[in-house]
C-alpha cells in the first residue's frame, strides 16, 4: 500500500506532494528537515491523504496533484 501526501508549510505559501509507504515516519522526516527539497519550509502539516493498493497508480496521482489542476484541487480544500 502506499500514500499519495500534500504537505502545507506552516510558515511559506508551499505545497508538497509526494507519495511513501510509511507517511507517518515521512511526515517526520519533513518536519525535522531530514529532506533536502523541503528543508527550509518547515515545519508542515498533513493537508491531503490518498491510499493506493500499488506502486504504479500512486505514481499517476502524485504526478495529477503536481499538475496545474492538482494544484488547484488542493489550494481549494486549505482551511486557514
Amino acid at each position: 500500500m502506499f500514500t499519495v501526501y500534500a504537505l502545507q508549510s506552516l510558515n511559506f505559501n508551499f505545497i508538497y506532494v509526494g507519495m511513501t509507504e510509511n507517511l507517518n515516519d515521512r511526515l517526520l522526516r519533513h518536519n525535522n528537515g531530514r529532506v533536502k527539497s523541503t528543508k527550509r519550509f518547515a515545519p508542515f502539516r498533513l493537508l491531503h491523504s490518498e491510499i493506493h493498493p500499488d506502486g504504479i497508480s500512486a505514481r499517476n496521482r502524485e504526478i495529477f496533484l503536481k499538475s496545474t489542476s492538482g494544484k488547484r484541487f488542493l489550494k481549494s480544500i486549505i482551511i486557514d
